[in-house]
């Protein structure tokens, strides 16, 4: 009993981090369009600048809240992957034959069920 649930925590782990590096991901791209953002609000004129908030494709960014943000979640994902990695050290031990995962990746690698 005690393999089977290390294993379901060790996936629903894997899940975990799988949204948290997505998370991540997300930070990171509005980083990059902020600069993007930036970069255009240099060369557009004030008029054009202007309409283009007021539809909501130009949007001013505080960029050092994304970086903490981003610093936030990468430390949380490490946390995380820390945790799964313990997990699954603590399978392979019940078991003998469980492979741990890679970072990013499902917790099991078993195959699919015939069933």
């Amino acid at each position: 009993m005690r393999a089977v649930d290390l294993a379901v925590y060790a996936d629903a782990l894997a899940g975990e981090a799988a949204t948290v590096a997505a998370r991540v991901e997300r930070a990171r791209a509005r980083l990059r369009q902020a600069a993007i953002d930036r970069e255009a609000r240099a060369v557009l004129s004030a008029g054009a600048v202007a309409r283009l908030q007021a539809r909501g494709l130009l949007h001013p960014t505080e960029v050092s809240g994304i970086r903490e943000e981003m610093a936030e979640l990468e430390s949380d994902l490490e946390a995380v992957l820390a945790l799964q990695a313990w997990v699954e050290e603590r399978l392979a031990d019940e078991t003998g034959c469980y492979e741990p995962s890679m970072r990013g990746e499902r917790a099991t690698r078993r195959p699919p069920s015939s069933s």
